[in-house]
Formats: C-alpha cells, structure tokens, sequence
C-alpha cells in the first residue's frame, strides 16, 4: 500500500517536472538497466564508459543522484573527484623542457672546479666540450663549486709580487 502512495506521489510531481529533467532521469534508468542485464556471476562490474556516462548525467543534472540504484551517490561523487584528479595531474605532467643533467657530469663539473679553483664556468664548459660531452655554460656554472675567496691575487699581492720597489708602491697604494 505505502508502495502505491508512494508511486503516486512520485507521478504527481513528475508532472511539474521539466522535459529535460525527466529525460535526463529516463537516461540514467536506462542506462541502469543495461548496467544490470550484462551477464555477472557474482557482482556488477563497471566499466569506465558505464562510471563516465554516470558522472556526465551527474553534472548535467546532479539532483538525479537519487536515481541511481546501482551504485551509491556518494560513489558517484568519488568517481567525479577521481577525475578531476586525473584531469589535473594529466594537465600538470612534465612536458620535455631542458634535458637532465646525468649525475656523473655533475659531479665532472664539481670534481674539476674544486681541482682548478682559478677555473670559471667558461673554461670548465671548454673541457667539457673537449671531452665530447655537450653542456651549456650556464649550466656548468650552475653546478660549480663555489669558492670563498676572489679566484685571483689582489692588486696589492701584484704590485709587491712584480715591482722591484714594491715599497714605494705599497706607500702609494695605501
């Protein structure tokens, strides 16, 4: 008896229903149907296409959610999360860029600057391309050691290294 008010009442509201909402309900029952006429022994199994179908009725007309029999709304709502998920990782995935640098060169580069402190990134990239081995020199640069103190001499230590009357030139230069 409760099943037969129950229908009626259903019925009733179909009526003030729009077209597009009832045929979209239809669809999904529909597509229920065919879900549950596949031959399983045991379970039913979704393909992709079967939750894709689901989750495009859903978007389009989310309060058909109470519909759905064969699987449970909040499923619905998890595969539709599942996917934007998958979208944006997709969006997100590394696409080429600059090649990897090996870890041998790497540590090439840093064993050769830390050989050769008076080296910069330019003659470093020159042996390297002596080698045989084609990197750029802002990336030798980048993977130099760094050093503490200036390459080179100071002015000072020139002077007093090449002048004979380093002296007067230390006067002058202080």
């Amino acid at each position: 008896m409760l099943d037969v008010l129950k229908i009626t009442a259903l019925g009733f509201r179909d009526l003030f229903r729009s077209r597009a909402a009832l045929e979209a309900e239809i669809t999904l029952l529909r597509h229920q149907l065919a879900i549950l006429r596949r031959k399983s022994p045991n379970r039913i199994r979704l393909t992709n296409i079967d939750r894709v179908t689901v989750i495009l009725i859903y978007r389009i007309w989310p309060e058909l959610l109470r519909a759905v029999h064969v699987v449970q709304p909040a499923t619905v709502i998890r595969w539709h999360r599942m996917r934007f998920k998958a979208l944006w990782r997709w969006k997100s995935r590394p696409r080429g860029g600059r090649p990897k640098v090996t870890r041998e060169i790497r540590d090439l580069i840093r064993e050769m600057s830390r050989a050769n402190p008076l080296w910069g990134a330019p003659r470093i990239h020159g042996e390297l391309k002596m080698l045989g081995i084609n990197i750029a020199q802002s990336t030798v640069a980048k993977y130099m050691i760094r050093h503490r103190g200036p390459p080179s001499q100071s002015w000072r230590t020139f002077v007093r290294n090449h002048c004979p009357s380093s002296n007067k030139m230390e006067q002058i230069l202080v």
